[in-house]
């Protein structure tokens, strides 16, 4: 089973991601993640490998885009701000 890295366009930024889809995968989770730490994270990682042992697929992303996350690592500033988290899932 391989990861492939992912490109999503979400507004004025590009979020990348990492996808995995098992065969055969029943549905593929979107696991989208902006509070301090990125889709490199080793719990992240882990929950979606146990997704994956359930049969399904993931989308493992993170929700700042490189400027944003960068700021946030210096400042802490965006991760607990849930209007600029949610912007890239979809309007409000």
């Amino acid at each position: 089973m391989t990861s492939d890295m992912v490109l999503v366009p979400a507004g004025e930024v590009t979020l990348p991601g990492d996808l995995v889809v098992p065969a055969p995968a029943g549905a593929v989770v979107l696991f989208a993640h902006g509070s301090g730490s990125s889709r490199h994270s080793p719990r992240n990682r882990m929950v979606v490998a146990e997704l994956r042992t359930a049969g399904l697929g993931t989308l493992l992303m993170d929700l700042f885009g490189e400027r944003e996350e960068r700021h946030d690592a210096l400042t802490a500033e965006y991760r607990f701000d849930i209007a600029l988290l949610g912007r890239p899932l979809g309007p409000a």
